[in-house]
């Protein structure tokens, strides 16, 4: 089956072969949800599965997601043709005075593959602009990355801003945190509501406060 080998493809890490054999999907007339959901996200599933056991590791989980974004590129103008609604927003970027974006990009890459519509704020952010983003994209989640250990107080106060913007308006987000410094008490001592690990948790996260 033709999406059983993007799948595999994703999971070879082979960019052009996954380009080729969506393109193949696209022009046999096959539903461009189906090739999402079946090849690509079905694949980075199986990433981040092996990526929690220790079989994969982030080189490898950034090839995937390169692969997956191949034919994630093909397939997102068709999407937005046929009027699919995306699962959920998600104002994404990394905290005031840090400027490091490899682990905030992952997480945009995969987010996106599983449906998500991704706004990327990018780095050195300040709070205004994570609440005023969120506003205007009426988002689900905000997601803020930090890599230095001096960033963490920024994104404290970022999240003390978003969570004050919530208490005093009609404006209800989730907070999801992340980045090599934090940690799930950090997370739950300023007010956060979620902190991922890595990327597959902080798609398990966005896709757990959509549900809700």
């Amino acid at each position: 089956m033709s999406l059983e080998r993007i799948y595999d493809a994703v999971l070879d890490f082979e960019e052009d072969d996954v380009a080729e054999l969506v393109t193949a999907e696209i022009e046999a007339g096959i539903d461009p949800q189906e090739i999402l959901q079946k090849g690509l996200v079905a694949a980075l599933d199986t990433v981040g599965e092996r990526f929690s056991e220790g079989t994969l590791f982030v080189p490898e989980m950034l090839m995937a997601a390169d692969a997956m974004k191949a034919g994630l590129d093909l397939l997102r103008p068709i999407l937005a043709e046929t009027g699919a609604k995306p699962v959920g927003t998600v104002v994404i970027g990394t905290v005031k005075g840090d400027l490091h974006d490899i682990g905030k990009n992952l997480v945009c890459m995969v987010l996106e593959g599983a449906g998500f519509l991704v706004v990327d704020l990018g780095t050195d952010v300040h709070p205004e602009v994570f609440i005023d983003a969120a506003r205007e994209n009426e988002a689900d989640i905000v997601a803020l990355s930090a890599l230095l250990t001096t960033s963490m107080s920024e994104m404290e106060r970022a999240v003390g801003a978003i969570c004050k913007a919530k208490e005093n308006s009609n404006f209800d987000v989730k907070i999801m945190i992340g980045g090599p410094p934090i940690t799930s008490e950090f997370a739950a001592k300023i007010g956060a509501d979620a902190y991922g690990v890595d990327a597959p948790t902080a798609v398990k996260h966005a896709r757990d406060f959509v549900r809700a």
